[in-house]
């Protein structure tokens, strides 16, 4: 039986449960996570040759802020609260640039056209699969292509599976970093033939 005292109340209690509620959707905040260029020098000589990254193409299922994980066979899941801080095609660019300007030993590696840079080679990333398992690993399938200013295109095909090492999404972003550098020292190798292809 609702009372008048009652009555009175209940606008009350719902005003204090919508608070309720939306102190738990606060209290979820966003993390954001990057990719980072983890490549080590190699012992090769300093290059001196410009090189450019891009584009890059990446799958539409994994071409979206959230992170996208494998949960079971033939099922993902978008991370709602954790998402990449940047376009994922512009971070993959960023990040074998960063790996390519260490294993050439240049500064002269950019992620995209810049204003009095001329390349000497140019990139190009088809991703095909960058697939993640939570508290497992990652694994980066990936066909490039290294077209000189002068000469003809050099192909080739990246296939990575790195583990990760930790349980949470930034495990995760470390193991996509590594698998990365890994195919950057496929690219940097076919940019250092055609180079000394020339000489």
């Amino acid at each position: 039986m609702i009372t008048a005292r009652n009555e009175r109340l209940l606008p009350l209690a719902a005003a204090l449960l919508l608070a309720g509620l939306g102190a738990s959707c606060a209290s979820q905040p966003s993390r954001f996570y990057t990719l980072e260029a983890v490549a080590t020098a190699s012992d090769g000589p300093a290059a001196s040759y410009a090189v450019i990254v891009g584009p890059v193409s990446i799958p539409a299922s994994v071409d979206r802020p959230e992170m996208v994980v494998q949960v079971a066979p033939h099922q993902v899941e978008l991370l709602e609260f954790d998402r990449w801080a940047s376009p994922l095609g512009e971070a993959i660019a960023r990040t074998v640039a960063g790996d390519l300007a260490t294993l050439l030993g240049t500064p002269r590696v950019a992620s995209g056209p810049i204003a009095n840079f001329a390349a000497d080679h140019r990139v190009t990333l088809d991703v095909q699969r960058f697939d993640a398992k939570a508290g497992e690993g990652v694994e980066v399938d990936t066909v490039w292509v290294v077209k000189p200013a002068n000469g003809p295109a050099r192909s080739g095909r990246t296939t990575t599976r790195e583990p990760a090492r930790g349980v949470g999404y930034d495990a995760l972003a470390g193991a996509f970093s590594r698998a990365l550098a890994q195919l950057s020292e496929d690219v940097a190798a076919a940019i250092r033939a055609d180079a000394t292809r020339k000489r």
